[in-house]
This record gives structure tokens, sequence and C-alpha cells, in this order.
């Protein structure tokens, strides 16, 4: 149950500081970030990915997206 909640807590925080960069608000970083998959990234590569600064994090997130279709630069 508590890696449950770490994984929840940790995707909250990634999607805050991915809308802070792209100075989006965090429900429009939300719905960007599950369009182009970086919530299931988040999500399927927690183990490796909690381990990251949120700069890092942020970084990535924003190169797959793109990957996948996503706009922001």
């Amino acid at each position: 149950m508590d890696n449950i909640k770490n994984k929840a807590e940790y995707i909250i925080a990634s999607v805050n500081e991915f809308a802070k960069r792209h100075k989006l608000t965090d429900t429009q970083a939300y719905r960007y970030l599950r369009r182009f998959k970086g919530i299931e990234m988040l999500e399927r590569f927690y183990d490796v990915m909690h381990t990251l600064s949120f700069k890092d994090t942020t970084d990535n997130l924003t190169t797959f997206c793109h990957r996948n279709g996503g706009k922001l630069v």
C-alpha cells in the first residue's frame, strides 16, 4: 500500500514540476502528459524515475512526449 501511495505522490509532484517548467496549469500538464504517454512512462518506470531529480524527470518527460507527438519544447 505504501508503494502505491509513494507512486501517486511522485506522479503528482512530477506533473506539478512539469507544469511549472512549461508554464501550464496542473490540469493542462496532466492532460498533456496523459495524451502523450508521459503518465504511462512515470507509472511504468517509477522504480528508476523516482531516483532522478525533478529537473531530469521533467527533461525526460518533455523528450518522451515530444517523441510521441507532443509539441512542447
